[in-house]
């Protein structure tokens, strides 16, 4: 039986002597775990479109339960990314964070054009690493369930507030605040919390039209990693290695 995808490749791990598996995003299928044989063989013809971060055409074929790539063909390999390391350590990081919110079957478009919207913005687009790390960060929480409540203090209703609840997901006043001590909150602004609403609530086509000052885009993307990584319930060593790269003149840029 063959089967015809479209999908990101998410991850690339060794297997046996000359193969590997590719954890692929489509959008039909979910997350796919499928083998590439021959892959770390010399001049294969399935390292570009099979490579990290490519987007291609696979042609698959089942056998005793495991897909087999038959035919690879690359559809966008985001070049200018890779000529960037830091670049490409985040957007690395978003495919780690993208298969632990993929499901195996589970159909999820969605999810899969936020990562590639995301890309091609590190890419080709001349926006801060921190506004599409934000971008990502809270739209793919809202995409798996998360989406925080920002309608006001969840306590007393004050339209204003200024905490952000990252392990409930809701904003709390100063006032309130003041008369517990539990959880983790941290503060925001109004042109953070402005940009939370619209980055949850906007169309998909208009995720990277929004503005803000370089300190406020720099705590915003503070606020939303906190969140995803208190959801999710991890780390990511891609993450922590581009930290490790930050250069912040060009972060800013």
């Amino acid at each position: 039986m063959y089967l015809t995808i479209h999908g990101l490749v998410l991850r690339v791990t060794a297997y046996k002597d000359q193969d590997a598996l590719l954890t692929v995003l489509t959008p039909d299928h979910g997350k796919l775990t499928v083998k590439a044989r021959g892959l770390r063989r010399k001049n294969s013809p399935l390292v570009a479109p099979c490579q990290l971060l490519a987007y291609g055409e696979f042609t698959l074929f089942e056998y005793r339960g495991m897909y087999t790539i038959n035919e690879a063909h690359a559809l966008e390999l985001f070049t200018p990314l890779r000529k960037d390391l830091q670049k490409l350590s985040l957007g690395t990081y978003f495919a780690q964070a993208a298969e632990l919110l993929s499901q195996e079957d589970l159909p999820n478009p969605e999810l899969l054009s936020l990562v590639l919207n995301c890309l091609y913005a590190l890419s080709k687009l001349n926006v801060s690493e921190y506004l599409v790390k934000s971008v990502f960060e809270l739209r793919g929480a809202c995409l798996a369930g998360y989406a925080p409540d920002l309608d006001g203090c969840h306590m007393c209703g004050a339209p204003y507030p200024n905490r952000f609840d990252i392990s409930q997901g809701c904003l709390v006043c100063t006032e309130c605040q003041n008369r517990t001590s539990e959880g983790i909150r941290l503060p925001i602004s109004s042109g953070i919390l402005d940009a939370m609403q619209y980055i949850c609530n906007c169309d998909s086509k208009r995720l990277f039209s929004f503005t803000a000052g370089a300190d406020t885009l720099e705590k915003l993307s503070s606020v939303t990693e906190s969140y995803l990584s208190t959801k999710l319930e991890r780390g990511f060593s891609a993450l922590d290695f581009y930290k490790s790269l930050m250069i912040p003149s060009d972060y800013l840029s």
